[in-house]
């Protein structure tokens, strides 16, 4: 990176430490917060290890960066992973600069102009990744056209041979108190071009993504997924109490769930 710039180099700041420790408080957070977290079948794509990759998705709500935490460690974990964030709200929370966050502000172009350089330099390695809500806002992960901000396009432009990958993310309630937290891969994005010819591409791929997602959160059927994380089920409190106790009394295997969970679990 450029002199004026090293002070905030996110690869110089970023701790393996800290990064293991947050995962893992990001992980019981979101054990706490869903039912499950899953990944739509078949996985995650196949994947050149000689090319440095960004995750872009859609934004459909808070948990989208806890998301990206559980993610990147449970798939990734041969890579370092980084992610931008708007800078005001990262001078508040300065302790995430030690888990690969990188302040930018994309109203101005001073802050587009850091995110390209920022972006190029993590990336010039390709044992790096940066994931990143390509939308810039939060939206309905079912409303249409898919539209995503410039800055994504410009920097797979400058990129020698970098891998886009894009991520659909959701959070529906089906038949429990607490929602499941779903993920899809779509197929990653890898083509020559301008800026131009890269939005196109990856408008398409993101939007082809949400649309199987979308369709599997419809059909709610847990063996479409693999789980990454068992989550709380059942109700819970007195009802619970009750269900469970109507269940030993007649005899019968209590079901704290009202769909059977039939998900097999990724090996990580």
């Amino acid at each position: 990176m450029p002199q004026g710039d090293i002070a905030d180099d996110p690869v110089a700041l970023r701790s393996d430490r800290m990064c293991r420790f947050f995962t893992g408080v990001m992980r019981r957070q979101m054990m706490r917060g869903f039912r499950a977290v899953r990944l739509l079948k078949p996985g995650l794509p196949d994947l050149p290890e000689d090319a440095p990759v960004v995750v872009y998705s859609n934004h459909p709500g808070w948990w989208d960066p806890v998301f990206y935490i559980v993610l990147q460690r449970t798939f990734f974990a041969d890579r370092e992973g980084y992610g931008p964030m708007e800078a005001e709200a990262l001078e508040r929370y300065g302790f995430m600069k030690r888990i690969g966050i990188f302040g930018v502000d994309a109203e101005t172009r001073a802050g587009a102009a850091r995110f390209l350089r920022v972006g190029t330099h993590i990336l010039s390695d390709p044992k790096r990744m940066v994931w990143m809500t390509a939308q810039g806002r939060f939206a309905d992960p079912r409303a249409r056209p898919v539209a995503m901000r410039p800055g994504l396009s410009h920097l797979m432009a400058r990129l020698e041979g970098a891998v886009a990958l894009p991520l659909a993310m959701e959070y529906p309630f089906w038949s429990e108190k607490r929602p499941e937290a779903l993920a899809a891969f779509g197929t990653p994005v890898r083509i020559g071009g301008n800026a131009k010819a890269w939005q196109a591409a990856l408008e398409d791929a993101l939007t082809e993504t949400q649309d199987r997602l979308a369709a599997a959160a419809i059909a709610r059927d847990p063996a479409a997924f693999y789980r990454v994380i068992g989550g709380r089920s059942g109700v819970g409190g007195i009802y619970g109490m009750w269900s469970r106790g109507r269940a030993w009394i007649g005899g019968h295997r209590y079901q704290s769930d009202h769909l059977s969970d039939d998900t097999t679990d990724t090996t990580n």
